[in-house]
Parts: structure tokens; sequence; C-alpha cells
């Protein structure tokens, strides 16, 4: 019996003194030399578009005070090298004592942000535990309908968490996003690997901190990435519930300086009497503010581009 084909092969197109194959879609098809060029050029401008600015901030923080007065501005050419901008902002004033708050505020935070959203979303992955439905729908709820801000001060109000670094870390502490991320990489985790621990005697918290975190560095390092550069950007809750100037963390100090509102002391009379440019201390505290970010994100963009889970289960 002749077996019936669904679908008859594909013969290879004849071409001029060989066999072709047949002509594939565009999106395909390998790139010519033009499209090759384009997009180079493309990327190479998104690039510049992005690195020059930077560069103006680094070299301008750099600057004497001469060398900007002479560029009326902003300096694109490294000229009279100095670090006196960055001496002055680290020599133990206003900006040091931010610094360290903003260090330890997104050291603290990003810990408890991470304990919490990892323990929530290991529970709501598990199908068998008490009322995850509900809870599940409850945080989702909280991704459309707010208090708002009045209702929220008036809470950290009243529990007495003004003048507080509580009320820098409680109030955003938990991104339901982020539990959302978590919770549906827990859930691709294969069950065979949670249910052999199980028969070995191994409770939640063991199979949690022995399989699944070792299975998903990948995620727990970009979420925590994500929940450290939000502390580390995050000036709106200290300007609300902190009134001390001693305890304002780095990027209220720079909007201060940039807005020129209010100069740390020492510096600001370093500024009056010459000795430093206040551009310079602008774009030194700029800098400051985006180092962290700059030199952590390449250690965390290699598990951008990981895979998902791969091999835990063997057939």
């Amino acid at each position: 019996m002749t077996a019936v084909m669904d679908k008859p092969a594909e013969r290879p197109v004849r071409g001029p003194g060989r066999w072709a194959a047949p002509p594939r879609p565009a999106w395909e098809e390998k790139p010519n030399p033009a499209g090759v060029a384009g997009k180079g050029l493309v990327l190479a401008l998104a690039c510049l578009a992005i690195l020059f600015p930077l560069w103006i901030v680094v070299v301008t923080s750099l600057s004497s005070r001469e060398t900007i007065d002479e560029a009326g501005g902003l300096v694109m050419i490294p000229r009279d090298v100095t670090f006196v901008a960055y001496q002055e902002l680290l020599s133990g004033g206003q900006v040091t004592r931010a610094a360290i708050v903003s260090v330890g505020v997104t050291l603290v935070g990003t810990l408890f942000s991470m304990a919490v959203s990892v323990l929530c979303a290991y529970g709501l992955s598990r199908s068998g535990s008490l009322g995850h439905r509900w809870i599940l729908m409850l945080l989702l709820a909280t991704m459309f309908f707010s208090a708002g801000l009045i209702p929220t001060y008036l809470l950290v109000q009243s529990l007495g968490l003004m003048d507080s670094y509580l009320a820098l870390i409680l109030p955003s502490a938990i991104s339901v996003f982020n539990i959302l991320v978590l919770r549906g990489f827990f859930m691709g985790i294969s069950p065979e690997l949670i249910d052999s621990a199980r028969i070995d005697g191994a409770g939640d918290l063991r199979i949690l901190w022995r399989i699944v975190l070792p299975l998903s560095r990948a995620v727990v390092a970009v979420i925590t990435l994500f929940y450290a550069v939000g502390y580390w950007s995050a000036w709106f809750n200290a300007s609300l519930y902190l009134n001390d100037q001693d305890m304002l963390p780095l990027q209220n100090v720079m909007i201060q300086l940039v807005q020129k509102q209010e100069a740390p002391v020492g510096l600001g009379q370093a500024i009056k009497t010459g000795e430093l440019s206040g551009l310079a201390v602008q774009m030194a505290v700029m800098v400051m503010a985006l180092l962290p970010v700059a030199v952590l994100s390449p250690f965390v963009q290699r598990h951008f581009r990981k895979g998902m889970l791969t091999g835990a289960v063997k057939g």
C-alpha cells in the first residue's frame, strides 16, 4: 500500500547550473551589505546619543572653574583635569552623609523587598497553598486601584514614621509586578524536583532555599536590580516624610544643588568664594548618583540573556 502524504515534499527549484533552494521569506533572508551598514549606523547614533551627554557630565565635573568659564558652561573637551569637586563632596559634609544614607536605605530596602517578594511569590506559585487565589486577586487589584497620596501620607503619619528611614522603605517596599514575575518563573520549575524533595523530607523553606532559588538566579538577580535601582533613585518619599536635612538621601541633596535651593555648609562657601564652580559640583553629584547603577548593571546584564530553566530534569 502506498503511503499517503498529507503534504507533498517541496522540490528544489532548478537554478542556472545548480539546484537552488526555494526562496525564503523576507525576514529570514540574509541582510545585504546596505542593510548591515544601515543597522550599524543606527546603533552607532543611538550609542552616541546616550554616551555623549554622559561624557559632558563627567568632563564638566572634572574641569576647573577657569575651564568652565572659558567654555561658557558645559565642557566637551577635557582640560586641566581636577578632582577638587569630588574631594569637597566627599570631605565629610552633607553630601557624604547623604550618600551613606542612600547606600544604607538601598541595601536594607532591597533585602527586605526581596525577602517578602520571594516568599510571597513562592507561596502563590504553589496551587495547594491556603487562600492563594484570593491573595493573588487582592494583589492584582492593587495594580489598578490605589488609595492615593493623601491617605498614604496620613497612614505613614499615624504610624509614627515621619522623620524615620522606615518611611523610605515601607511605603514602596513591595511591587506586585515583581511578585508576578517571580511567581511565573517559580511555576515554570519542574514539579518533579519539588516532589522528590518532599519525598526526601524537605520542607517548604528548604525547598525554596536549596532548589527553587538556585534555579532562579537569573530572575532573582534582575528583580534585585529593579528594587535596588528603585531605592537608589527614589526621592519623592524623602521629600514627603523627612523634614530633617541631615537625613536626606543623595538624590534629594542633588536636587537641591541642581535647583540651587540650598548648598551644603562649607561647600556653598567654597562656591561663593570662587574656589569651586557650582556647575562642576552639580555634575559631580550627578556622577555620584549614576555611578552605582552604571557599575552594577553590567554584572546583572548577562542574566537578562539567560534562557529559562534547562536541564533540571533528565529524561
